[in-house]
């Protein structure tokens, strides 16, 4: 009987023809993937030099048509790229791919600092403003948040110029496996790059579409590099010429014997809380609060300095207005402290006032108090606050100057005092600011933990104008409770607060105000062009911060016969 086979069951010759075919169909699957892959990978490589190349170092050409630019640079690369044989093709690949990695980190530096100062990231001097931004960030969100943020910023700088160096390497091996397309083509774009540039074709305003960004981005750090290193004995000559140095105690600031003089800088405040007409409630405040002085028989009067910095770096103005040497980097902040430079500290001191510095915001020693001539300072600690934390503020503005009253003013003395205060209520982050209370219930600062004005972080220009008034307000009161004949207060802004309120390119200017009753003091300086009040026009009298020491030690001074060059 015969056997037949099931089915089910295949014939070894069908066997043996099957599975190669499906061998095949699988690699052929598989090397249609890495095709594929392989393409994408390309494209985002070549994705990511373009954004590198055209990436805007300011935060305000941020737009989309921004990357539609032909950069220069990338052309000439290309160029160089088809013209080298297999080896040294990709040497210079990868070499040229890490230099635009670090270009475009250098990118990433202005654009922050575009955004929180103003200016771009000094490739000499502003790794030390690391720490200070970790301090911040850490204030303002928490230490954890500040380290994931410190980390993903480390991670950036190492990943970014190898992320561009192999994505270079990459397309030049596309380049040359299509030498003669890629010739053809950059030769083309080369020519449509002239034309571009010939006629000025534009899609962002100030960002021609014929790019060459890189090249000026370099030319421009590489200047600045050039000009700190020549800075040294540029300021070291202007620290040694200084016609106040040399003058007798018995000559010095004769105009204001006997008077309590407090000179305080309010963080943040800058021209643009007295001109913006969004923070129009700042300048009707302060013509109410200057009427209500007048009628409590003080006179005020106002003017505009141009500071050194903006958006923070305030100790650079602190700097610049004592000592009367325009300080607008670290490099010359440093230098300075390094010196015997007379500031208003010191000539205070030597015409015997009591010198007093209180800083709310300092939690650790502070050896530029000596450097100031202060015989007394103050930090955050030594002022016994209590109560709740604002944002980056230790304590509210209204304690810190209450303290400082307590301590110096209100009980018997046997000279007169001598202070600056630098208020931080008004700092960045603007989200949580205190409310003025009557100065007979500050104690230890429990009081403040009622009334806090809470701003979101997205509101910054709302928050900042809160801020602002606060500080503001707690001045007027302070001189409506405790000033006199002999009080001399001059209040004055360290800068104009981040890119975020004022938007680009702004001003460098601050108001600074000065409240006596005695009218002496104004006579001394009524060749100053101030204004009466509190509010500045925008036409008031505007002067270099630098050349405030001078003018006030002329005013209540004698004027130095000559300017004479002090050997260091």
């Amino acid at each position: 009987m015969p056997i037949v086979a099931p089915a089910s069951m295949p014939h070894a010759d069908q066997t043996t023809k099957t599975e190669p075919d499906e061998i095949e169909v699988g690699e052929r699957g598989r090397t249609r993937r890495r095709r594929i892959l392989a393409r994408v990978v390309t494209a985002l490589a070549a994705v990511l030099v373009l954004v590198t190349f055209t990436l805007p170092n300011r935060p305000w050409q941020l737009e989309p048509g921004a990357f539609l630019r032909l950069p220069l640079e990338a052309l000439l690369l290309a160029a160089l790229l088809l013209a080298l044989p297999g080896r040294p093709r990709r040497v210079v690949a990868a070499l040229a791919g890490g230099l635009l990695g670090l270009v475009a980190v250098v990118k990433v530096g202005d654009l922050g600092f575009y955004s929180s100062l103003g200016r771009p990231f000094d490739l000499v001097l502003d790794w030390s403003l690391l720490d200070e931004a970790f301090t911040f960030v850490a204030e303002s969100i928490g230490r954890p948040g500040a380290i994931a943020i410190a980390l993903g910023v480390g991670l950036m700088l190492l990943a970014v110029p190898l992320l561009t160096a192999l994505s270079t390497v990459r397309l030049s091996r596309l380049l040359a496996r299509h030498r003669t397309g890629s010739t053809r083509a950059i030769a083309t774009l080369v020519v449509v790059w002239a034309v571009l540039a010939a006629f000025g074709v534009r899609i962002v305003p100030a960002m021609p579409m014929a790019d060459s960004n890189a090249t000026t981005l370099v030319h421009e750090h590489a200047a600045e590099v050039r000009d700190r290193l020549y800075d040294r004995q540029v300021f070291a000559n202007e620290v040694g010429t200084d016609p106040f140095r040399d003058v007798p105690a018995d000559q010095l600031l004769t105009g204001l014997r006997g008077k309590n003089v407090l000179i305080a800088f309010v963080e943040s405040y800058g021209r643009d809380a007295v001109t913006d007409a969004e923070f129009a409630a700042i300048p009707r405040m302060l013509d109410e609060s200057a009427d209500r002085l007048a009628t409590a028989g003080f006179a005020t009067r106002s003017g505009f300095l141009t500071s050194p910095t903006i958006g923070g770096a305030s100790w650079l103005a602190h700097a610049t207005l004592l000592s009367g040497l325009w300080v607008d980097n670290n490099q010359r902040y440093r230098n300075l402290l390094a010196t015997d430079r007379f500031t208003l500290g010191d000539a205070f001191r030597r015409a015997s006032w009591r010198t007093v510095g209180v800083m709310p915001a300092v939690n650790q020693a502070w050896p530029e108090g000596a450097f100031y001539g202060y015989e007394q300072f103050y930090s955050g600690p030594d002022l016994g606050y209590e109560g709740p934390k604002f944002a980056f503020a230790p304590m509210p503005d209204q304690f810190a100057i209450h303290q400082f009253h307590q301590r110096e003013l209100a009980g018997p003395r046997d000279r007169p005092v001598m202070a600056e205060l630098a208020l931080v209520s008004s700092h960045s982050p603007w989200t949580k600011v205190p409310s003025l209370v009557d100065w007979d219930t500050i104690d230890n600062g429990e009081v403040f933990r009622r009334g806090i004005i809470g701003t979101p972080t997205a509101q910054a220009r709302t928050g900042y104008r809160h801020s602002i008034s606060y500080t503001l307000r707690t001045l007027v009161s302070y001189v409506e409770k405790h000033g006199d004949d002999d009080t001399v207060l001059i209040f004055v802004g360290d800068h104009q607060p981040a890119p975020v309120v004022t938007g680009e390119n702004p001003s460098h200017d601050v108001p600074i105000h000065i409240v006596t009753r005695d009218p002496a003091v104004l006579q001394r300086i009524g060749d100053w062009g101030w204004q009466d009040g509190l509010t500045p026009d925008p036409d008031a009298p505007v002067w270099p911060m630098n050349e405030f020491r001078d003018r006030f030690l002329t005013a209540f001074g004698p004027t130095p016969d000559r300017p004479r060059a002090q050997g260091r």
